[in-house]
């Protein structure tokens, strides 16, 4: 072998005994390198949760193994990030958990170590790192809770926060939790506070006005926002509007955004339209509530607000294949939230599957437990599957959220006159009057339960004429003065009152009532014309025929004389008298006369 060869063969044995030789030990931490927890922190910072749920699952273990591996800071941090990855997969018992593990450990770090979380400006030691915040841990622990109906203890660990170190969203979720659980003094008490903090937290605003705190003290705390940040002038009107909302007044209301959506610069807003046509229902203006939420559809087709309502209406008026796909719709677009449910459930209980509206509903009331639609809609299932008790229960319910929407008093009230409680639904009734002023809407509502006691029907008329002359327009006024008209059989004057009551509008239930006044005065031709009008609008043939009728008297024999009504013909036709069954079985024929509906209402 030449003097070279052994040169290189030694350069080579050199090079190997280097590769296998044992390294030294590296040192705890090196300035300017990155640890594994460093890695840990960047990944949960670039949202890569499922990542981060598996590398801290293994790292806890290593460091359960073996407790020197890491320093209680370090074990700290690892136990926050494996719950936030927790958190993200919505396994919140199991986040509660490692949070509160990682509070102990925190606990336990503040009393051995001396030192102090650093600013993050500095390289990372173990000395000098930056730990995540304890409030926001708790903050996140809360969230767990409300997630799992545990309201009392999210309350609990939010409460257990000092005063100054809560931030706005700490004292946000507080006065949601406090308002919810009926503490309204604390609930005011930190909506407040987050105004301080946030002079522009409108939700704050809302929480503040739903507590029946004044429009004029609310505004005064925006007052200087608005005197120093430009374009801002409509805000005071905007408080202003809404807390006409809250306190029940929704003509000022409607009048008041209808000016503020005027604006140039509001024109055309989804929030107001969809306030507006919430409104517009509540003020029993069903027409003007459709108009709006079809508007704000148009703008924003991804609109989930407010669309319970919206199917609910359309369901009213029979527009069922319209719910249908509303219903498919919102489902596409989010199955998280309560109104797709609702909508589904509407459709269902005006198909009259009662069993299914009750799950849509409860489904609802899981997703959201104050939707107030949700309520109405499981209640009313209820009711008109004979459990009127724990109807009873959702709609009182419906009305400790929503005190100032009429429906969910006409709820409980068909409650007690399901259940023959007249007594308890006149004291509602007198109730409702008082707490929401004399409109056309309550004195309606408390005709209606005069209506169901003789000694009441004169009342009852005079409350009726009052709603009328108030709103000539309002539809279930005119429906219940023609049932008084009905009674006392002044079909004429039944006739002139839903003539006048369709001059400006059109509404399928009032061309089917003015049918039936019509038959009692044998007009039969104009009778098929309002029987087909009604049908065209969406009132399902069955709510045109009742078997009972039949039983009634004056009606069988107008029944067997020879004439019958075919709804699909826009003419009467004249046919050789036939039995009763044989009229029972013919799925055309337009009950005359009377109508009685087979369940009441939603």
């Amino acid at each position: 072998m030449g003097p070279g060869e052994t040169a290189i063969l030694e350069s080579s044995l050199r090079s190997f005994y280097r590769l296998f030789a044992p390294l030294p030990p590296l040192p705890a931490a090196v300035p300017g390198r990155m640890n594994v927890i460093d890695h840990v922190r960047d990944m949960a910072a670039a949202g890569l949760h499922s990542n981060v749920r598996l590398l801290s699952s293994l790292l806890l273990t290593m460091s359960n193994n073996n407790p020197e591996l890491f320093s209680p800071s370090q074990k700290y941090q690892l136990l926050v990030y494996h719950a936030d990855s927790l958190f993200h997969d919505k396994e919140y018992r199991n986040a509660v958990s490692k949070y509160t593990m990682a509070l102990q450990q925190k606990k336990a770090l503040s009393k051995t170590s001396k030192v102090r979380p650093s600013t993050g400006n500095s390289a990372s030691t173990p000395q000098s790192q930056c730990l995540p915040s304890e409030i926001e841990v708790k903050y996140k622990m809360a969230e767990c809770y409300t997630m799992l109906k545990q309201d009392k203890d999210a309350i609990a660990i939010l409460d257990g926060i000092p005063s100054r170190q809560r931030t706005p969203k700490i004292n946000m979720m507080l006065a949601n939790l406090y308002k919810k659980a009926g503490q309204e003094r604390p609930s005011v008490t930190s909506y407040k506070e987050v105004l301080r903090q946030c002079p522009l937290a409108l939700d704050a605003i809302l929480g503040l006005l739903s507590l029946s705190v004044k429009g004029a003290e609310v505004a005064s705390m925006t007052m200087n926002v608005i005197q120093t940040v430009p374009n801002l002038d409509w805000l005071s009107v905007w408080i202003k509007a809404y807390a006409f909302v809250h306190t029940g007044d929704n003509s000022r209301a409607i009048n008041t955004i209808c000016s503020l959506e005027k604006k140039s610069l509001l024109r055309d807003n989804v929030d107001l339209l969809g306030s507006l046509a919430d409104l517009y229902f509540r003020a029993g203006d069903n027409k003007n509530s459709v108009l709006k939420f079809e508007q704000a559809q148009m703008l924003d087709p991804y609109l989930i607000k407010g669309m319970d309502v919206y199917g609910y209406l359309l369901a009213r008026e029979g527009r069922l294949e319209d719910v249908e796909n509303l219903g498919c719709r919102l489902f596409n677009i989010s199955d998280q939230h309560a109104e797709p449910w609702v909508v589904s459930g509407c459709h269902s209980f005006y198909s009259k599957r009662y069993s299914r509206a009750l799950y849509l509903g409860a489904k609802a009331i899981q997703l959201n437990s104050n939707s107030v639609q949700a309520l109405l809609l499981k209640g009313a299932a209820l009711r008109n599957m004979g459990r009127v008790q724990e109807a009873i229960i959702h709609f009182r319910e419906a009305i400790r959220l929503a005190p100032c929407r009429l429906d969910c008093y006409e709820g409980l009230i068909e409650c007690y006159l399901a259940s023959n409680s007249i007594r308890e639904a006149m004291v509602m009734a007198n109730n409702v009057y008082k707490t929401l002023g004399a409109n056309a809407q309550t004195l309606t509502l408390l005709a209606t339960v005069c209506l169901e006691d003789p000694v009441t029907q004169e009342k009852a008329k005079t409350l009726l004429d009052k709603a009328l002359t108030q709103r000539p327009d309002y539809i279930k006024a005119v429906v219940k003065k023609a049932e008084l008209l009905s009674r006392e059989q002044k079909y004429e004057d039944g006739i002139a009152l839903l003539r006048n009551a369709l001059a400006n509008q059109s509404d399928c239930v009032l061309h089917r009532i003015l049918g039936d006044f019509l038959v009692a005065v044998n007009e039969y031709q104009e009778a098929m014309d309002q029987y087909s009008i009604a049908l065209s609008g969406g009132v399902p043939r069955s709510c045109l025929w009742n078997q009972s009728c039949l039983e009634r008297p004056g009606i069988s024999s107008f029944s067997v004389t020879g004439w019958s009504f075919h709804c699909c013909a826009r003419e009467m036709t004249h046919q050789p008298a036939r039995s009763k069954a044989e009229i029972q079985a013919s799925p055309l024929f337009c009950c005359p006369l009377v109508w009685t509906p087979m369940t009441r209402s939603l």
